[in-house]
């Protein structure tokens, strides 16, 4: 595939393209992929385009985002439920961020790499999650499957693949790793309210300090308890990020249940999404 079609395919499925598209009625990277992949638009409903754009990534560009919005679909819609399951996208763990973290009663971060990408950065990603995280997974293609396996044959890190039907297949379980967690690593990914929530409930008190000492001194508690203690308050802190309308969100289409997943709508942003699909 040329560069020109792979960054409008990457523009398309985007939070910006479609807050375009939500808030004023249009997007430039939304209507040039139409134009591009799309026979006789103007008989089509939006959501019918959409889903041919979709099919089309399935068949001959699994990107980036075909492959999270599959996680998502596969794993917090069909094995499990956004009422009692979070995602996490993007978020950053030492010098990486993490693609894709599922939490539940367990957190496991999964590291995607496409057919498009190389394993350059691959042992320093996984490196960093293990600071935060004690289940990593590699979701990557048929085409990668070897090199993979060859490369964590003697790692805890699981083995998910992604089929060129789009299915997801465990190759390897991720086994419990927790000698590389690191508080301190923790303790940077956790919001201000996060934090102060964990040392409220553990010890009943926050830092009596200067402003220009309050978050060193936050720090240096959380950093006081017991790692078992400090890693499963830390998730439980993330897993509560979750804020969806389960009853809106179950009405957007498979192709998009990633993006809007992550976009904050509001029930008016349900509402105009809906419309935008339908006509």
């Amino acid at each position: 595939m040329d560069n020109a079609n792979s960054i409008l395919l990457n523009r398309f499925f985007t939070r910006n393209t479609f807050k375009q598209v939500i808030d004023d009625g249009e997007s430039p990277a939304y209507i040039a992929a139409i134009r591009r992949y799309i026979v006789d638009p103007a008989e089509k409903t939006n959501g019918e385009c959409i889903s041919e754009i979709y099919q089309y990534l399935k068949k001959e560009y699994q990107n980036e985002y075909f492959y999270k919005n599959t996680l998502l679909n596969k794993l917090l819609l069909g094995i499990h439920s956004p009422r009692t399951t979070t995602a996490l996208t993007e978020v950053p763990v030492g010098n990486s961020k993490a693609d894709f973290i599922l939490i539940n009663g367990k957190a496991v971060v999964y590291e995607i790499k496409t057919a498009l990408d190389n394993f350059d950065r691959l042992d320093g990603q996984i490196e960093d999650y293990y600071k935060a995280f004690s289940r990593v997974v590699v979701v990557t293609s048929e085409k990668n499957f070897d090199s993979v396996q060859q490369k964590l044959q003697n790692s805890p890190t699981g083995i998910c693949l992604l089929t060129k039907k789009g299915t997801l297949s465990v190759r390897k379980e991720p086994i419990e790793y927790g000698d590389m967690l690191s508080k301190t690593i923790m303790f940077k990914i956790l919001r201000k309210n996060e934090y102060e929530q964990i040392l409220l409930k553990h010890f009943g008190l926050l830092p009596d300090v200067s402003q220009f000492e309050y978050y060193r001194e936050c720090q240096a508690m959380f950093e006081s308890l017991p790692t078992d203690i400090a890693y499963q308050m830390f998730v439980q802190a993330l897993k509560s990020r979750a804020k969806i309308d389960v009853v809106e969100y179950s009405k957007i289409p498979y192709e998009l249940k990633f993006l809007i997943y992550f976009s904050n709508y509001k029930k008016s942003d349900y509402a105009k999404l809906c419309r935008f699909l339908s006509t």
